[in-house]
């Protein structure tokens, strides 16, 4: 008679293919078809299981450990880098600073015309050699140290110049004759000059400053601003134009529309509205004079009572003008003069006021270090989480985000360092958030980062300085890959790729790694997007680096073990790819060695703290985030092992063996329960595999020893993972000895009253191994096992052909020597059994075949659904039915009071 020993030891443990929680073992075929499931994956949203899957994963004997996500912990403060921060503050860019109207440049101000100034003809004139008859020129003596303090540095300057040699024209003109001249001279044409600070003190010079000036210095020959010295030459030399004077009649006949205006305005005295722009048409001139000129003035007498409210509806109001006139940009002619009105509402200090400005010069596009100071006013008011309404209630966000793409990231690197920020301080608002990811933020920063990733490729010039900008991209990312509808632009974009390329430019910059490992944290929680890092096949070398090289950066390891728990729990391919790379099981192994080590040294030895309840604090804080990256190390270990190559090595790696079983020994299950369930699960996959070298078999009675602690707790998960453990271990008669010594055998009877359906067929795993040997069967009909088998028969068979099939073979293995049905199982579990088994053979044949499946399983009713129906058919199919068949025939053809059924008829 053929025994069911060989069956009952395949169904359970070839038998259970899924994911529950820990492991799962898989034949050939199921692995291939769940690596084939999990490419089917793609970028598709995650579809929810079906019932047939939550069943076969709980069902598993080799299975893939889940765990939570590392918490990431907010910044109590917004600053460009966090408390955490690896960089000195002597090695970044500060997040506090001031910021003034002075902070800006002209140079930026002045319009793009392409026009320039016309050279002077007027020429230094170089002293000669004196004549004999002369001599020698007499020194002139040096000018008074006070009177030089007494001046600007400017001014110092000049007086130095002036006492080496006169370099102004040798004859000596009045101030009064000048500003005489320059108002009545009409071959002096204003629209080429540029306006700045020089030309702008010039118009406001009067006669009886030059005057005042000229008594101040004792009658001394006045010393006048550069650019007016240049005017005053101009104006000597007037001679040397007239070849020119034409030409400026010309370019200054294209104003002739708005002569009346300008003199109009001259007469008024209105310095902004008198000159006209090269390039300027007559119809800007009136836009300017009539839309522009009214608002600005409004903007100016900042002394006049105008309130914040005042200024921010009038800058609005500017903003909307210039838009309807088309004079955003570096469109308008007289940009200069709107720019140096605004730059001094900067010092009015409100931060309402700030953002409208913001929004206007943004709008304006300006550049170099006036960008950077925008840039930082933005930054200055997004600190404050109360002033992030002021960002929601306008379109700043849209100027913002258009920052990086009308500038070049690497000429601008410190403006976007400090936009970057902003945009971070403000992505922690989830409205915010969702606002930035509507405007394609995403995509503006994966480009940005391909830029900077191309740069960088080529030279490291930009290296230190990109790495600070990266940090905040970074931590940008990191916000938005929280949001649900962010997946799919991550995956679209290629953002995946561009962020491993950013580790492996700054792998050794910890900001930047810790950023990317919370992004792929995140992302790698969902199939979809674990899929598509899995396929990126630089990244299992990336971080295996990260491993090795930040070892004692607890918040950046624990990360990366949890990505890779996660890329290995249901991709074959992904785990051969881990496992193929170089030295990746010792980088695994060393790793865990070193935070067993740490785990064994802070329990203990307690921090040096005075309090009590602060030293138990911090231990047990220290404690945690050690125990941390222990069960998400060892979750990696046990979801590599259910490949066979992979777990066929493990299983024989002395070393890695050795720290489970470390594990076991050092902490209880009150302790860490998800620590100490991790690491038996992972010797219950180890232990699966039977090779020759198997350090899980060296050590079996030491392992089932440890395993009683579990065993025996008061918790029915750590009591479930034992027993699963002691279902493979029971393979080998030593430990089968060791069970029946033990009393365990007792126990797992015990557990089928758990009305549990896992923890029964747990139990029923181990007791199909110890019916193995004849002399522990009758163990099984003492303690009531054989009554307790059929009770589980009886209420799960109908939802569970899985369990019903496992006590088939249990019951067959028991019945192997049978004389007499009623002698072996009992009068009363004969009757049952024999009332059970063909009640469910027929009923299910007809349930499944002749009936409709929807009518027959009530599925609306009861919560069915079609997976499930298709999954208790293949599993009565195939595991239920050839068993049940056997163990009938054998139940009838030794019952006297029963005819026995021929076995054919059955089958058929």
């Amino acid at each position: 008679m053929v025994t069911m020993e060989t069956v009952g030891r395949r169904a359970w443990w070839e038998g259970r293919e899924g994911c529950s929680s820990v492991m799962g073992k898989m034949k050939s075929s199921r692995t291939k078809s769940s690596v084939k499931a999990a490419t089917v994956i793609g970028g598709s949203p995650p579809q929810p299981k079906t019932s047939a899957e939550i069943i076969s994963e709980a069902r598993s004997s080799l299975r893939i450990l889940k765990t939570q996500r590392p918490f990431t912990p907010k910044d109590d403060q917004r600053k460009l880098f966090g408390s955490t921060s690896s960089r000195t503050p002597e090695n970044r860019p500060p997040s506090a600073f001031s910021l003034h109207a002075r902070s800006f440049e002209g140079s930026d101000s002045r319009p793009i015309s392409g026009a320039r100034l016309t050279p002077l003809d007027f020429k230094p004139k170089i002293p000669t050699s004196p004549s004999k008859d002369e001599g020698p020129p007499v020194p002139k003596p040096p000018l008074d140290p006070i009177e030089i303090k007494r001046v600007s540095n400017a001014r110092a300057r000049l007086f130095k110049v002036a006492s080496q040699g006169n370099l102004l024209p040798d004859k000596a003109i009045h101030p009064e004759e000048t500003i005489k001249r320059l108002n009545s001279d009409s071959s002096l044409n204003v629209k080429g000059f540029s306006l700045d600070a020089d030309e702008s003190a010039l118009s406001q010079f009067n006669t009886k400053d030059l005057a005042n000036k000229n008594t101040e210095y004792g009658g001394e020959e006045m010393i006048l601003p550069t650019r007016m010295r240049e005017h005053v030459g101009l104006l000597s030399t007037q001679t040397s134009l007239g070849s020119k004077q034409d030409k400026q009649d010309n370019r200054s006949s294209t104003c002739s529309d708005s002569t009346e205006i300008i003199k109009q305005q001259n007469r008024t005295g209105s310095s902004s509205g008198s000159r006209a722009y090269e390039g300027e048409t007559g119809e800007e001139i009136l836009y300017w004079n009539t839309k522009i000129q009214p608002i600005l003035d409004e903007l100016r007498p900042l002394n006049n009572g105008n309130d914040v409210e005042h200024l921010c509806k009038t800058c609005s109001s500017l903003h909307r003008i210039l838009q309807e006139g088309n004079m955003l940009g570096k469109m308008c002619k007289r940009r200069a003069v709107l720019l140096k009105t605004l730059y001094k509402l900067v010092d009015v200090g409100s931060d309402q006021l700030s953002i409208q400005l913001a929004k206007l010069i943004l709008a304006l596009k300006v550049s170099g270090k006036n960008l950077l100071n925008i840039c930082k006013l933005m930054f200055k008011v997004s600190r404050s989480e109360n002033n992030d309404v002021l960002f929601q209630n306008d379109k700043i966000l849209d100027c913002m985000v258009e920052v990086f793409s009308f500038t070049d990231p690497l000429g601008n690197i410190d403006a976007f360092l400090y936009c970057m920020g902003t945009i971070k301080f403000l992505s922690g608002n989830m409205i915010l958030l969702k606002d930035l990811l509507n405007k394609g933020l995403i995509e503006t920063l994966v480009q940005l980062m391909k830029e900077i990733n191309d740069a960088n490729r080529t030279s490291d010039t930009y290296l230190c300085s990109s790495g600070h900008l990266l940090v905040q991209v970074t931590a940008t990312l990191r916000n938005l890959a929280d949001l649900p509808q962010s997946r799919p632009r991550f995956l679209s974009t290629g953002a995946l790729l561009e962020l491993c390329v950013v580790l492996e430019q700054h792998v050794n910059d910890k900001d930047i790694c810790t950023n990317v490992a919370r992004i792929f944290s995140k992302l790698s929680a969902y199939n979809d997007c674990c899929l598509a890092l899995s396929e990126c096949t630089s990244c299992y070398q990336l971080f295996l680096a990260l491993l090795h090289r930040h070892q004692r950066k607890q918040d950046l390891v624990v990360r990366v073990v949890f990505i890779l728990g996660n890329m290995t729990a249901k991709n074959n391919k992904a785990r051969e790819e881990l496992y193929k790379q170089n030295h990746s099981v010792k980088t695994l192994l060393t790793l865990f060695q070193t935070y067993h080590e740490l785990d064994v040294k802070v329990k203990i030895s307690p921090p040096k703290i005075q309090s009590k309840s602060e030293m138990d604090e911090t231990r047990n804080q220290r404690l945690s985030e050690v125990e941390d990256i222990l069960i998400k190390l060892i979750r990696v270990i046990a979801n590599l092992s259910i490949n066979a190559e992979v777990g066929s090595a493990l299983s024989g790696n002395q070393n890695c063996v050795d720290l489970l079983i470390k594990v076991l020994e050092n902490r209880t299950v009150a302790e860490c329960e998800e620590l100490m369930m991790n690491a038996a699960a992972s010797i219950n996959n180890l232990s699966y595999y039977q090779v020759k070298n198997s350090a899980v078999r060296a050590r079996q009675l030491h392992i089932a020893e440890l395993l009683m602690k579990l065993l025996l707790c008061n918790n029915m998960d750590a009591i479930l993972e034992a027993a699963r453990v002691f279902g493979n271990l029971s393979r080998s008669k030593e430990v089968r000895d060791f069970i029946v010594q033990k009393n365990v055998d007792k126990f797992m009877i015990t557990l089928l009253d758990a009305k549990h359906q896992d923890v029964c067929f747990a139990a029923c795993g181990v007791l199909i191994n110890l019916t193995v040997d004849k002399s522990k069967r009758s163990t099984l009909k003492q303690d009531g096992g054989i009554k307790k088998l059929i009770d589980c028969l009886r209420d799960f068979g109908p939802t569970d052909w899985q369990l019903a099939s496992l006590v088939c073979k249990t019951l067959w293995n028991y019945s192997e020597k049978i004389t007499n049905a009623v002698l072996c199982f009992g009068e009363k579990e004969t009757s049952e059994l024999l009332e059970l088994l063909p009640a469910y053979l027929e009923l299910a044949f007809v349930l499944f075949y002749v009936l409709d499946e929807e009518i027959a399983l009530d599925i609306d009713t009861n919560g069915f659904d079609e997976g499930l129906v298709e999954h208790q058919k293949v599993c009565w199919e195939s595991e239920f039915v050839p068993v049940a068949r056997q163990l009938l025939h054998r139940i009838q053809c030794h019952h006297s009071h029963l005819e026995t059924l021929p076995f054919s008829s059955l089958q058929d």
